[in-house]
């Protein structure tokens, strides 16, 4: 067998386990990791060192990953853009009455400044975006790049990213109690298809830059000021 053969059979593996353990992760086993959710950050940080190990072993570059060093000024241009697009949307919903309703979310609502604090500075960009960012637009895309065109992979690795939001969005559903059981499929459902259309855009964003920051900044942004604008709208309604 050729070595070619055998980077390709390493490369399937290796995508087709990437696969499994994503569509598990965020749904069958951060929660049972000992000490969530204060072990989230951590685990989450570890698995994407994990993963970026794993990709190199495969024979997938910096660059094939978003992460080379000559790529991160577009990234930051582009990531830049649409990131102050959202703080200016969000700006604006705050500051109209009848918008604030939109942004509130009883996950928030809960939460003290030092926990809110917590959340926008620490568990969303490290243990949320950086992983998932480099897991899906990272890792899993460039992979799927090498086994099947661009436009398979980018709906591939978005469709994987709406399924792994399917414990967070019944989550979200419960506290915020805004439909009843039966249609509570239906809204999981709806929103899963929102966040798999959210990552062809993230996807898009990644290979127009070329650098998985791009994909960062607009993820952060649309996570951590969100958070931000929730509370603000609860404290002036």
């Amino acid at each position: 067998m050729s070595d070619r053969a055998v980077g390709r059979r390493r490369l399937l593996g290796f995508t087709g386990g990437l696969v499994t353990v994503l569509a598990a992760w965020n749904n069958l086993v951060v929660t049972r990791l000992p000490g969530y959710p204060a072990s989230y950050v951590v685990a989450n940080l570890g698995a994407a060192a994990v993963l970026l190990a794993g990709a190199r072993s495969t024979g997938l570059t910096w660059d094939d990953l978003g992460l080379a060093r000559r790529t991160l000024p577009a990234g930051l241009r582009w990531g830049g853009a649409c990131a102050g697009a959202v703080a200016a949307g969000l700006a604006v919903a705050v500051a109209v009455p009848a918008l604030r309703p939109l942004l509130t979310d009883a996950r928030v609502e809960a939460l003290d400044g030092g926990e809110i604090a917590y959340q926008v500075l620490v568990r969303v960009p490290f243990g949320t975006v950086l992983w998932e960012e480099v897991a899906f637009r990272g890792v899993l895309l460039a992979a799927l790049v090498r086994l099947v065109p661009l436009s398979w992979a980018a709906v591939a690795s978005s469709a994987l990213f709406g399924i792994w939001h399917v414990r967070p969005t019944l989550a979200a559903l419960e506290a915020n109690d805004v439909v009843d059981g039966v249609a509570v499929p239906a809204a999981v459902l709806l929103a899963c298809a929102g966040t798999a259309a959210a990552g062809i855009l993230f996807t898009w964003l990644r290979v127009r830059s070329g650098s998985l920051l791009a994909p960062v900044l607009l993820h952060l942004a649309t996570n951590s000021l969100g958070t931000v604008a929730a509370a603000v709208a609860i404290r002036l309604s």
